[in-house]
């Protein structure tokens, strides 16, 4: 005898299943991703309510996808909206319930607006993960290692710059089909690689984002069938994902590829994979992107064992790929294969040439691959350094484990002084402010992550600290290079290292003037409800007094006179209007002394600021100009046209 359904499990199954269609089929109609899975969640609510009194119904996507039509209905009928969109609904409603058929080209229609280049590329991922994949926010959130919150307001701000762009829910026209589908496809390959090999955390591998991630690739290779790239990106996916079980040892701790037992790659998944790699051969064009990254796991996966890989081909495709998508990652990559096929000093070569490359100033595989190389030319001391810059670079645990203990592995053991241990003792025997002293760390800190802590310091050269300044700091402020150049001074001059910044020239001090904000970006700014009160507060007071950012932060609850808005203040007084004043009492809570604007949560024993800057009440600390500023950034990221978000500099009165 069977075993008796739990509706509630049977609900969660088949809202996976089926939650991607009814929305996909309810955006078509309401023309609102937002809406149509408000009304998707109402049906799954009234299943979750229904289903275990009245039992589970023999087809319950039907069920649902119906119950959500008629919420639709409800809606239009509330909005009174055109009546043919009444009897379209009951038109389909007065159909077969006996099963759930909604176009499947609404399903792609979901997929490009969730895709759309409006949004970050973060919030097309988190969006259609959401849309797409039926996952809820909390599981979106563990699979990006990121606070629940976070998503939800990620995916919240994503349906309301779909709406306010007014985003039609329709395919894109021809002339616009190869930008769409290229971030589409952007997407998905995206969802795949922070799960094959997640950027952070303690795992190596996410399997569920790979998992959403093909099933992604393989729907669209059924709905957009003629497009080469599209299958080829399902191959290189289903071939990559093929290795996953030989990828990680017993502890979890990474395998090389040329060290995995092919024995355990997954010959089902690299069948798919030739499958998805004929079919982009036969529909024949020039190769893109992503079906030349799939001849390239292709060539891997024809190899039965390591000795045997083609890598002179392997190195051309990586040519082809290089003139095609000459990015920095490419290029890293085309080092490998060339030098797995003409030696490593081949490779190496290839790889200095990048090492000026500011996009990969932070990139941990940088001196991964080139500690490897210089392993293979037997110069274990660089080696050793460089595999521990890699660990020092990545937020992996696992991969930060596996390079430290390889670089272990080739310790040479010599005790000659080194650059880390040097800015250790700098910064612990310098008699410098906290704030000079905290500047000072974080340049320092990147100096050692990108010449290596291990560098002996009789190796540190002006020429190299040039370098480290044209790649880490060379589109910086003036202000921001002279502080740099400041720092290496006052560590060479303790060190004894002479003129460290002969090669890194002053730079003058220019302040172009920067445009305020927009009054049609600040009224939509002003608009949003899913701010907290602390930064509208602060973004207001900024904009209605034009006082200096620094002097506005350092502003304590006691100098506030709410009646006159003003503040008094060692400077010149600073005053508000209307915007601030509505804000200040919900900010203030009942506070009479203590910074005004506070940091999120308390400081930890070892960073506790001076009791100026602690609330006495709430024990939190001020808030500081770095996180007041990335707070703005990101905030008003959707309204700039660049992506990148403004500085707090640019909410002064607007001239006139």
């Amino acid at each position: 005898m069977p075993e008796p359904q739990d509706p509630h499990r049977t609900v969660d199954a088949v809202w996976k299943l089926e939650s991607a269609r009814i929305i996909a089929a309810l955006a078509r109609i309401v023309h609102d991703v937002g809406l149509a899975e408000e009304l998707a969640q109402d049906a799954l609510v009234a299943a979750l309510e229904q289903w275990p009194v009245s039992g589970v119904p023999d087809n319950p996507g039907a069920w649902l996808t119906a119950i959500a039509k008629r919420r639709a209905v409800d809606h239009i009928r509330r909005s009174k909206r055109l009546e043919r969109k009444q009897e379209q609904l009951a038109r389909e409603l007065e159909g077969p319930q006996g099963r759930a058929e909604p176009d499947p080209d609404d399903l792609l229609r979901l997929l490009f607006v969730s895709c759309h280049p409006v949004l970050p590329a973060e919030a097309r991922a988190a969006l259609t993960l959401r849309l797409l994949g039926g996952l809820t926010t909390d599981e979106i959130a563990r699979a990006f290692l990121a606070d629940t919150a976070v998503i939800t307001r990620r995916i919240a701000a994503a349906k309301r710059t779909l709406a306010e762009r007014r985003v039609a829910f329709e395919l894109p026209e021809d002339g616009e089909l190869a930008a769409r589908l290229s971030s589409v496809l952007e997407v998905i390959y995206l969802i795949f690689n922070e799960g094959y090999a997640a950027t952070s955390g303690d795992d190596l591998m996410r399997p569920g984002l790979c998992l959403e991630a093909l099933r992604l690739a393989r729907l669209l290779a059924e709905l957009v069938p003629s497009e080469a790239e599209v299958h080829g990106l399902a191959a290189l996916l289903e071939i990559q994902a093929s290795r996953s079980a030989a990828r990680t040892g017993p502890a979890g701790e990474p395998v090389r590829l040329d060290e995995q037992n092919r024995g355990r790659w997954d010959q089902l998944l690299i069948r798919r994979g030739f499958t998805a790699m004929l079919r982009a051969r036969a529909l024949g064009g020039p190769p893109g992107p992503y079906l030349l990254q799939a001849a390239i796991a292709v060539c891997h996966a024809q190899a039965q064992r390591a000795e045997d890989t083609d890598w002179a081909q392997i190195a051309a495709l990586y040519e082809a790929l290089a003139r095609l998508l000459p990015t920095p990652v490419v290029r890293l990559n085309r080092a490998v294969a060339v030098s797995m096929a003409r030696g490593p000093q081949a490779g190496l070569d290839l790889v200095e040439e990048l090492t000026a490359d500011p996009a990969l100033a932070g990139y941990h595989l940088l001196p991964s691959v080139r500690g490897d190389l210089l392993l293979r030319l037997g110069r274990l001391p660089e080696a050793e350094r460089e595999l521990r810059r890699a660990a020092a670079l990545t937020r992996n645990a696992a991969e930060r484990a596996f390079l430290a203990s390889r670089a272990d592995a080739i310790a040479t053991g010599d005790s000659t002084a080194v650059l880390g241990d040097a800015v250790r003792d700098f910064l612990a025997g310098a008699d410098l402010g906290a704030g000079t002293l905290r500047s000072y760390g974080q340049t320092l800190h990147r100096l050692c992550l990108a010449l290596g802590a291990g560098l002996p310091l009789e190796e540190l050269t002006a020429q190299r600290v040039a370098g480290v300044f044209a790649t880490s700091w060379g589109r910086t402020a003036a202000q921001t290079w002279n502080r740099h150049r400041a720092a290496v001074r006052s560590f060479a001059d303790y060190a004894g290292l002479g003129d460290l910044t002969a090669g890194v020239a002053r730079r003058a001090a220019s302040r172009p003037r920067t445009p305020a904000v927009s009054a049609d970006r600040l009224d939509a700014l002003w608009a949003r409800t899913d701010l907290p009160v602390r930064e509208l507060a602060l973004w207001h007071l900024l904009h209605e007094s034009g006082a200096a950012i620094g002097a506005v932060l350092a502003l304590n609850v006691e100098d506030l006179d709410l009646a006159d808005r003003r503040a008094r203040t060692g400077g010149a007084p600073v005053s508000w209007r209307s915007g601030t004043a509505r804000l200040l009492p919900e900010l203030l809570a009942g506070r009479t002394s203590g910074p005004l604007f506070l940091t999120d949560r308390r400081p930890g024993p070892a960073r506790r600021p001076a009791a100026a800057d602690l609330c006495p009440r709430t024990g939190r600390g001020r808030l500081s100009y770095e996180r007041a500023e990335y707070l703005f950034k990101r905030a008003t990221r959707p309204l700039d046209p660049a992506g990148e978000g403004f500085t707090l500099g640019r909410l002064k009165p607007r001239d006139g």
